[in-house]
């Protein structure tokens, strides 16, 4: 009996081989703006935040799919704080433009906490979470999102 299906097994093998071949070729060939992009923009220093909310500006202009999280620390929190502004103006119309578009900004509590600022100190497009650096590592690890420092 062995013998009667080693040879209806090995023709089975090769008539599926060209099939598994295929769909490879057709997935590997799929194009990129089929496979979701998920990116996130690490910002622990607000002199960056206008350079860093550009590059994230344009990055949505050529991949308008792409999913954007801006995570921040340290002094990269200062941009999102109520009335923060530099000489180009208030950092909030810009932000909301790309919360529109569906990014998304997160503010680490630790450092809330460290200035002793609490959370209604944020400014509405942006959402506190416990850790910066935490959610940062999450989103990497966990959701599949590639690391971008400004």
């Amino acid at each position: 009996m062995i013998r009667t299906l080693t040879p209806l097994l090995a023709a089975l093998l090769l008539a599926s081989a060209p099939m598994a071949h295929a769909a490879q070729q057709a997935e590997a060939a799929a194009p990129a703006a089929a496979k979701e992009i998920k990116v996130v923009y690490h910002i622990n220093d607000a002199s960056v935040a206008r350079a860093a909310m550009n590059n994230v500006n344009n990055e949505l202009n050529a991949s308008p799919g792409d999913k954007i999280v801006v995570v921040t620390h340290g002094k990269g929190i200062d941009f999102l704080l109520n009335d923060a502004k530099d000489d180009k103006g208030a950092f909030e119309p810009q932000v909301a433009a790309l919360k529109n578009r569906g990014v998304d900004f997160r503010v680490c509590n630790n450092t809330l906490q460290s200035r002793k600022l609490g959370p209604d100190a944020v400014i509405m497009e942006a959402k506190v979470v416990p850790s910066g650096v935490a959610e940062i590592t999450r989103l990497q690890a966990t959701e599949g999102y590639v690391y971008v420092k400004p």
